[in-house]
């Protein structure tokens, strides 16, 4: 692919991804059934209360864990399962461009999340750290501000810094000739727990031996962690969302191997 092409290509996936995705697709199911119900009154309140029902399930604590459960399958890494490791992967997740405090641009919550826990791992077991994101809008990299993050807030350093990648399979790409290069076969893998499926299926193809190691599960029905409740929240929407972006990305990987 043309270099210049790739972040147009990424942003139009975004657009694609938003009109598929909740909140959107609900609402413009509603609105279009509404619109329809002018001269089709049936087949327009039909799809309205299509687009209604989309929009409560996919906020409904009950059947968000559910599309959540077959996604969040990995187990919290044991200790024993680090063993034999040559390498802690952590992809990123985005950044938060309006970060005054900070000077600038920063990871956002998504990221710090997985970078808190990968740097903990990596204080754990003492290997090197290679982090992964890259810069569809053109400025600076993701992957130098979780490596900044990570060597300033954390103090922990940082070996590979993977600047290049849009998205989860570029990820894997780009990451495995500077792995590789350094004899690393067998890594620890550091992103959310819904998440994982999709990103250890793209390093496996790059050849890699992967241990997940994932991070901020979504779906835990333990009332007392205030993930989801009894009713619909901003947090079982958010959730939602992560699981409907998850399974998409998961058949879009897979009609496109």
């Amino acid at each position: 692919m043309p270099p210049d092409l790739a972040p147009l290509l990424f942003w139009l996936k975004k657009l694609v991804s938003a009109l598929v995705q909740p909140p959107l697709a609900p609402l413009l199911l509603i609105a279009l059934g509404l619109v329809l119900a002018s001269r089709r009154r049936r087949a327009g309140l039909a799809l309205a209360w299509i687009g209604l029902a989309a929009a409560l399930f996919l906020v409904w604590p009950a059947s968000v864990g559910w599309m959540l459960a077959g996604l969040e399958t990995d187990p919290p890494l044991a200790a024993t399962a680090a063993r034999g490791a040559d390498a802690i992967v952590i992809v990123g997740a985005g950044k938060r461009r309006f970060a005054p405090e900070f000077g600038g641009e920063t990871v956002n919550r998504l990221a710090l999340e997985r970078l808190r826990y990968g740097a903990r791992l990596a204080r754990d077991t003492g290997l090197p750290v290679l982090v992964s994101g890259g810069a569809p809008t053109g400025q600076l990299p993701e992957a130098e501000l979780m490596k900044h993050t990570l060597e300033t807030d954390f103090g922990v350093p940082v070996r590979w810094a993977e600047t290049a990648s849009l998205d989860t399979r570029q990820n894997a790409e780009f990451s495995a000739p500077m792995l590789k290069a350094a004899g690393v076969r067998r890594i620890l893998l550091v992103t959310h727990a819904a998440h994982m499926p999709r990103t250890r299926a793209e390093f496996e193809a790059q050849g890699f031996d992967v241990v997940a190691a994932p991070t901020a599960w979504l779906g835990t029905l333990d009332t007392s962690d205030q993930v989801l409740t009894a009713l619909p929240s901003a947090s079982s929407a958010y959730a939602g969302w992560y699981a409907v972006h998850e399974w998409l990305g998961l058949l879009a990987a897979r009609l496109t191997r």
